[in-house]
């Protein structure tokens, strides 16, 4: 687990999802404690899981200022997206790693957050008055939209106003891209399996682990992925479209990263 903690990386990487989940940990008493997780799909359209960290108490941007440090210094020198929740500090650790690198707020987060908000009785209704908005052909589009969800649902749920005014420039970055590419950096999907199957691999211990034990569960169930390789090759096909056309976006880094 160690050699594979500490392997070398590639040099670039198209997208890097990055995300914690919460595990319960025995550490004199149980706690929730986060565990980061990145996940990367790599220049031949690979999944890559890059690396495991526990935290010390809630998720925190400085942490991850801490992991995405650790991954450059593993060489990493060029993410062309970093795909991430709305996490209150995370854009400017990303920006302080990699400053090219463009950071896209999660939609599913984003939406999620929305629902916090707001009355269950208004769900379908706010969920249909924000559809138009991160499904917008073009920036000014999604604004106009926004600007209308604005106007209907401001007074009533002024929070879910300001919690897009303040992730819209995290937000707007995908709606500058073609389909192919919208399509797998609109959300941190690609992580949730991922995810689902570490929770699984710390229950199934059927007690609460230490932070050692955790992670070597964590380890385990992540090197359990695609056991037969179809899965693999399912994402690859999937990463194809995307590869091509980030290889047009970003006017080469991404070529430089197969070299």
């Amino acid at each position: 687990m160690l050699q594979w903690q500490n392997r070398p990386l590639d040099a670039v990487y198209p997208v890097i999802f990055i995300d914690a989940i919460h595990v319960k940990i025995r550490d004199g008493k149980v706690a929730n404690r986060p565990i980061y997780v990145a996940l990367a799909v790599t220049c031949e359209g690979h999944r890559d899981i890059l690396g495991l960290w526990a935290g010390d108490g809630g998720e925190g941007a400085k942490h991850w200022l801490h992991v995405l440090t650790e991954l450059k210094n593993r060489g990493v020198n060029d993410v062309l997206m970093v795909v991430c929740d709305g996490l209150t500090g995370l854009p400017d650790a990303i920006a302080a790693v990699w400053p090219q690198t463009i950071t896209q707020t999660c939609i599913v987060h984003l939406l999620r957050n929305s629902f916090r908000y707001a009355g269950r009785q208004h769900y379908d209704a706010i969920a249909k008055a924000l559809k138009p908005v991160y499904t917008a052909a073009t920036e000014a589009t999604a604004t106009e939209r926004f600007l209308e969800f604005a106007e209907t649902w401001g007074e009533r749920y002024p929070a879910i106003v300001r919690l897009w005014e303040n992730a819209w420039s995290e937000f707007v970055p995908f709606l500058n891209f073609d389909t192919e590419i919208r399509r797998v950096v609109c959300s941190t999907n690609a992580i949730e399996s991922v995810n689902a199957r570490i929770r699984r691999a710390v229950k199934a211990r059927g007690h609460f682990p230490s932070e050692a034990a955790a992670l070597k569960c964590v380890y385990m169930a992540v090197m359990s992925l695609d056991p037969t390789g179809q899965g693999r090759k399912r994402w690859t096909m999937r990463w194809k479209p995307a590869l091509n056309a980030f290889e047009i976006a970003f006017d080469g880094r991404l070529a430089a990263g197969r070299k």
